[in-house]
């Protein structure tokens, strides 16, 4: 009996040998295929067993490690401090530190350690498992790298919303100060902005207005004006400026500049208050009128009385006289030119230089003006030419006396500044619409900083005015005024020395009488 239980003892022994065995293969396979990085440290920091784990993160070979001190691999001062929190606690848990590869690469890991003891409670190493934290540093960068890009985004949008708030509260402040009248309109004519002065000039409350389109507050008789002036077509083509007259609350005559803002596609629209302007303007043209008319009345006796002396009918005269009375006479007929040259200027400006137009051959009206001077022109020797085309061209309505008065101007203008000898041309151009008159000289020219002042009232070149010339400074201003009124355009092209030449246009009559419609 007792054989047979000794018999069961040793084949229990047995059994628990065999669990042991498999085990302790199971925990070496375990050991072997665990996807973390561990490895067996003894006491006195030495490495005794690695994982291939292991070896594949530091790049030694598992033969090449064990036996290493644990310092190859960590830093001496971490290493220490790990060993001695799991001597002192039994564990550390997910303590970051870092290994050195054999490449001397290092590699940012987690490390979690667990103490061995022997059966009889002795300190004989612990395990050290690691988790590689390359990819989760790399993510803390990116993650840090962004916060600060994000940071500095919103810095900068910080300070950009700064910067534009104050640009802001400027321009606020400039528009509300503007001493002109300012509007701000989308592309659908809805008021975005009306300044303080604007609000003045229209006689309207922001409150009411802003947020509207233009076209819908036809109750405000000024807006409405508005609007009719904003819808031509003028105003699409960027600035446009043109005057617009207002009687109540008080009379006003305002100056309207439209401006185009890309690419919102958005309409400034600048009220510019010109009726003191305009009252010191009508001031000086009925000055200018009535001294003009208070003049001609002397200068026509005078004329006459001179030419009684010129003519005998208040006796004979010596030939010294003669000479000194012609001299008069012709110095009191540029009076009186001049005086009808200022009387047409302020017709002009006070609206009142009357059209009379009817159908006409323009060639006709210009060899007529050509007539005129053909003794000038053959006194100055001037080679004359006339061109025009071999068709005839279709009547144009003008009023013949002013278009004579244009022409004249141009073509006096070009032999008056053009020397002995030189050319002188006139063509005709007949296009679909308007027929084109040019006057080309190959005289003096027109200095170019001095272009722009050409249409202007009483102007003259510095140039002709050393040669002493005879002429008022109205001539082109009364011709471009002319030549509008008619519907047409004048301009020209000029270098000082070469010559010049003015082109100007007259619509042919369906077109004119469109232009009429207009008034």
């Amino acid at each position: 009996m007792a054989i047979k239980e000794k018999n069961k003892e040793k084949d229990k022994i047995s059994i628990l040998l065999g669990d042991l065995a498999s085990l302790e293969s199971y925990a070496k396979d375990l050991f072997s295929f665990l996807p973390l990085p561990v490895c067996l440290v003894s006491s006195i920091g030495i490495i005794l067993e690695v994982n291939p784990a292991l070896e594949k993160i530091s790049g030694y070979r598992i033969e090449e490690i064990i036996g290493k001190s644990a310092e190859d691999i960590f830093t001496e001062e971490e290493i220490e401090a790990i060993s001695k929190e799991t001597i002192e606690r039994g564990s550390v848990l997910a303590k970051e530190t870092s290994i050195f590869t054999k490449e001397k690469r290092k590699v940012p890991v987690s490390a979690s350690t667990i103490l061995r003891k022997s059966e009889e409670g002795e300190i004989i190493g612990y395990f050290i498992g690691l988790f590689d934290l390359t990819d989760v540093k790399k993510k803390e960068k990116e993650l840090k790298d962004t916060q600060l890009a994000l940071l500095n985004m919103l810095e900068d949008t910080k300070m950009a919303r700064q910067v534009a708030e104050e640009e802001r509260d400027k321009t606020k402040a400039i528009v509300t100060g503007l001493a002109d009248g300012l509007i701000v309109l989308d592309k659908e004519n809805k008021i975005i902005l009306i300044n303080p002065e604007g609000e003045r000039f229209l006689d309207v409350e922001a409150k009411e207005i802003e947020g509207k389109i233009l076209e819908t507050l036809v109750e405000k008789p000024s807006l409405k004006k508005l609007a009719e002036l904003l819808s031509t077509k003028e105003t699409k083509r960027g600035i446009f400026r043109k005057e617009l007259s207002f009687k109540k609350p008080t009379e006003r005559i305002l100056e309207i500049t439209t401006v185009s803002l890309p690419p919102r596609e958005e309409n400034v629209v600048i009220l510019h208050d010109i009726s003191r302007e305009k009252l010191i303007e009508r001031m000086k043209t009925e000055f200018v009128s009535l001294a003009a008319h208070q003049l001609r009345t002397p200068l026509s006796a005078i004329k006459w009385t001179l030419r009684m002396l010129l003519d005998g009918d208040l006796g004979k005269i010596t030939a010294e006289q003669r000479d000194f009375v012609e001299k008069t006479y012709s110095s009191n007929e540029r009076m009186i030119s001049l005086i009808n040259a200022l009387l047409d200027v302020t017709r002009i400006e006070e609206g009142r230089y009357v059209y009379r137009p009817t159908f006409n051959q323009i060639e006709n009206i210009v060899q007529f003006v050509i007539n005129s001077f053909k003794e000038v022109i053959k006194r100055k020797k001037i080679k004359f030419g006339f061109k025009k085309p071999k068709e005839k061209l279709p009547k144009v309505k003008v009023d013949v006396e002013k278009i004579r008065l244009a022409i004249d101007n141009l073509i006096d203008n070009a032999i008056k500044y053009t020397p002995i000898g030189g050319e002188v041309t006139v063509s005709l151009i007949c296009g679909k619409k308007e027929i084109e008159i040019s006057v080309k000289d190959n005289g003096v020219g027109i200095p170019k900083d001095q272009q722009q002042r050409v249409f202007t009232k009483f102007f003259r070149g510095a140039n002709v005015m050393r040669m002493e010339t005879e002429g008022t400074g109205l001539g082109l201003f009364t011709t471009k005024n002319i030549i509008e009124a008619h519907g047409g355009r004048i301009w020209f092209k000029s270098k000082e020395g070469e010559g010049t030449i003015f082109h100007f246009t007259l619509p042919i009559k369906e077109e004119f009488a469109e232009f009429l419609k207009k008034f």
